[in-house]
This record gives C-alpha cells, structure tokens and sequence, in this order.
C-alpha cells in the first residue's frame, strides 16, 4: 500500500509531466528469471475506487485498451510502451482529464481475445493516479510483477472423467499433435454392471467456455439421475477451445476437419472406452450460443451419425441476418451501419442497446489477432488469404463488406444448406431438430432463427421451433411456462422420450 500511496502521490504532482501519455514496463525477476515475449495490454479506466485488477468484459465498456507486441523482455529490462499505435476507442491521449487507474499485462500465448486474463499471464501492480492529463502527462511506469494462476485444478473423480485423444486428421492438419478434450459426467450405476452400455448426451459450450463444465454441473447430473428425475446417460461436455477460437467442429480450411475428427475418431473412441450405446438413436447433441450453432451443424452435417439436436440461442443460423447483417450474395450491407445508415447494433440489454458492431470489433482487434469471437466465425468460415491466415469478411476500420469473403461463408449458412439439400436431408431430420431462442436475445440472434424456422416450418415441421416471449441469450434456461422446471430439464426429457420411441 506504501508503494501505491507513493506512486499517487509523485504523479500526481506532475513528476513524470511532460508530453503524451506513456508507459515505462518493467518485468520482475520474481515472476521470470527468463526473457518473456507475448502481447502487452495496457487497460486504462477512470474513477477513484480502488480495483485489484483491471480487464475488458465480452462486450465494449468503459475500460480503454491499447496492445502491442514485446519480444524477449528480460528481468529488469524495459519495455517503452505507446497507447497510440493501437488502442480502443482511442488513443489514451485522447482522454479528457481526470482520476485514472492503470495495469499492464502479457499475454504469452495471445489468448486474452478469447479467455480474457488466464493461466500464465504476467500482469502488474494497478496504479493510481489523481488529477492525469492524458494529453500532457509524461511516462507511467508499470512492473510485471504477479503471475496469474489457475482459477480451480479439476481433478476425476468417480462419475467425472477428463477423456483426451489425439487426433491423427488434425495432427496431419496442423502438422502436430492435437489433442481433442472432453469432460464426462457418468451415471452413478456406471461401475455397477461392466457389460451396461449407455446412450450419450453431447453437450458444446458457447464461446468463452471449456469441458469443465462437467465438474460444475456433474454433481448434481449424478445426483439427479441416481434419482430418477434425469436419464441415466453419459453426459460428454466436449471441449470446442482452439488458440484460433470456438472451432464449432465444422471442417474448415483454416482450422481442419473437427467434424470429421469428431465424428470417426474421438467420438468412436470414447464410445469404445466408456460403453457408450455406438448407435444413431443413442446419439444426441445439444449447446448453447456457439454451442447451439455447433449441435445444429452436427446434426445437419452428419444426420445418418446423430439422433437428435437440442440447439438453443443458436449463432446466425440464416445469413440473411448475421446478427443485423446480411450476408447473402448482392447484398450491400455494411457492417458497421444499417442499409439507412445508422449504427449496426450488436448488444443489447432489457431493451437499451449496449454495443455496436463497429465497437465490438474495433475493441477485439486490440485484445488480439486472433481468437475473438469475429475473428472465430472467420477461422472457421472465410477462405484463406495469401498470408495464409483467413480473409476478414469486412474492413475494420470502415466496416465494408468483402463480398468473395461473403461468398464463401455461404457454404456455412444452415438455412441455405437445408434449402439445397432437403429432397436428402428431410426425411432425415423429421423429428430430430429443436431449436429455442428467446424473442430478445443479446445478440439479435432470434432473427435468423425466425427466418430458418420460417422455412423449416413451412416443411411440414411446425414443432422444430419455440420462440420465448421476453428471454434474452442469458436468461433462457431459467423456468418458463412452457418449461416450469427449467429448460435443461426439458430437453433431457426430451431426450429420453425420444431415445424410448425410436
């Protein structure tokens, strides 16, 4: 606190004034003894109430951010630091006067744009500092000196394994080995009768999240199907993490074939290792936000492999509507602007608009190359540009649209690829389609799903859809009228009537 109170005291008597804003960043011998390269962030944020750390939440806040890349800090070097050269949502001089707080942070393995401050990363001290002009306040000096560790260790126990495969396609792919992940939560009755094969429930997190989810929801899985209240099943939280971002187990040629990795090598092998049923009709699929993309792509790229999807607040499943924007060949849609030229928002909340797509993507460019949601749907959807690394599918600094880049991320669009396929693809997907959104979700993605229900529907299956009046993206598994005991609880009810009939 000593230390703190000092720094206060000498800037704010103006002992480092002096031209712009800058940043002297030091790294300590007590957290490397080794030179350390990585993305530095440096967060500014205003106000006079103490905080132990400073970051950037999922959507654009009040919290500037400016990034650029050291190479071999050594312990006791420094590192001279511009918050000019690329900031958000300006250049740090550019702040009005006032109480400011700052914290440095290396970022090794450039993994914040995707998991925010994480195992591994270097941070510092955050500094204080009263009555700052930004545009006249001379040099800043920040000390990497705490290392960020893991938030939980996750350890197997008795009904919760960790399952890990290495891939030979992805390996072949990447030219290294890759290794495919999942959680399972197992029935209390697993260890019972060794001959038993159980079916399985495939569950894909949304952007941000892991496989650890079986350990926070596994407790109370064992619990409730010991009980009789859920069905005794495997549930497999499948890890969709990649350095690139959510993969969504679609073949890509930036990232692989994890569709086909998963489908003829880790799912196999896991049905090989824990007795699970190796049947279509014992095979079902379900996630939420990327996860609810995910399951539904699954289920329409592999209908002969799985038995049923539960997709909930799927991402765009209609690129008529990518969030706002449409994406369809001739469009003439601008990212960052309405077709009557008004901010294109992204995020919303309880009615009042929060973030615009320019924002979200101006932001995310400055916490990392890549990893970001945007720069996910782009690993996985854009073709690959002469840099090697996938074509932006807009400019981002004016928002406009590069319609090859469109063109190609057509063959992701679901709606187009049922539209394409039915004659095939219906009598295959009768009965196994149930996608739920909520009629305000944060991130605008009921409109797309209005437009592929529209057209599901008028196919002769009406109940493929429920739209839930007043939910948003992170409020819609919270009981209902049409699911009073929670939306989970449905959809493993769900399941297990439909496992029974067929």
């Amino acid at each position: 606190m000593l230390r703190l109170t000092v720094a206060i005291w000498l800037l704010a008597a103006g002992a480092f004034a002096g031209g712009p804003l800058r940043f002297e960043i030091s790294l300590d011998q007590s957290v490397s003894a080794k030179p350390v390269s990585g993305r530095m962030l440096v967060f500014m944020a205003s106000g006079k109430k103490r905080v132990e750390r400073l970051g950037t939440g999922f959507g654009p806040g009040s919290t500037w951010i400016a990034a650029m890349e050291v190479e071999s800090l050594a312990a006791g070097g420094t590192f001279r630091f511009d918050p000019e050269q690329r900031a958000y949502p300006k250049g740090f001089s550019q702040a009005q006067p006032g109480d400011y707080q700052f914290m440095a942070l290396l970022d090794p393995d450039h993994s914040y744009a995707r998991a925010n401050q994480d195992e591994g990363d270097l941070y510092s001290e955050v500094v204080a500092v009263a009555g700052l002009n930004p545009a006249d306040a001379g040099t800043v000096k920040l000390v990497l000196s705490r290392r960020t560790e893991a938030r939980r260790k996750y350890e197997d126990t008795e009904t919760i394994k960790t399952a890990e495969f290495v891939s030979p396609s992805l390996s072949a792919f990447w030219g290294r080995p890759v290794v495919m992940r999942a959680g399972l939560v197992l029935p209390a009755s697993f260890a019972g009768d060794r001959k038993r094969q159980f079916p399985a429930s495939y569950e894909i997190h949304g952007f941000g999240g892991d496989l650890h989810a079986a350990w926070r929801q596994g407790p109370s899985l064992v619990e409730k199907m010991a009980a009789g209240t859920r069905m005794e099943m495997v549930h497999v939280f499948l890890d969709a993490n990649f350095s690139t971002g959510h993969h969504v187990f679609a073949d890509s040629i930036n990232n692989g074939p994890w569709g086909k990795a998963l489908t003829e090598e880790f799912l196999p092998y896991l049905e090989r290792t824990y007795r699970l049923m190796p049947e279509r009709r014992a095979r079902f699929v379900t996630g939420h936000s990327s996860g609810g993309w995910s399951s539904l792509w699954l289920q329409i790229a592999y209908p002969d492999f799985f038995g049923g999807t539960w997709s909930t607040a799927p991402d765009p499943v209609d690129f008529r509507s990518f969030t706002g924007m449409d994406l369809t060949p001739g469009s003439n849609q601008n990212a960052y602007r309405t077709k009557d030229g008004r901010p294109l928002n992204l995020m919303r909340s309880k009615g009042k608009e929060i973030a615009t797509w320019e924002e979200f993507a101006k932001q995310e460019g400055v916490q990392g190359e890549y990893g970001g949601q945007l720069a996910s749907f782009e690993y996985v959807f854009s073709p690959k540009g002469p840099d090697g690394r996938p074509m932006k599918l807009f400019n981002r600094e004016t928002g406009e649209i590069d319609p090859e880049v469109a063109r190609y991320w057509q063959r992701y669009d679901i709606k187009r690829l049922l539209e394409t396929n039915w004659q095939a693809l219906g009598p295959k997907l009768r009965g196994k389609l149930h996608i739920v959104v909520g009629s305000e979700d944060t991130f605008h993605l009921e409109e797309a799903v209005k437009l592929l229900c529209g057209f599901i529907e008028a196919k002769g299956m009406d109940k493929a859809c429920e739209m839930v009046e007043g939910r948003d993206h992170m409020n819609l598994y919270q009981s209902y009228k049409t699911y009073p005991d929670g939306l989970a609880q449905r959809i493993d009810d769900e399941m297990r009537a439909q496992f029974k009939k067929q």
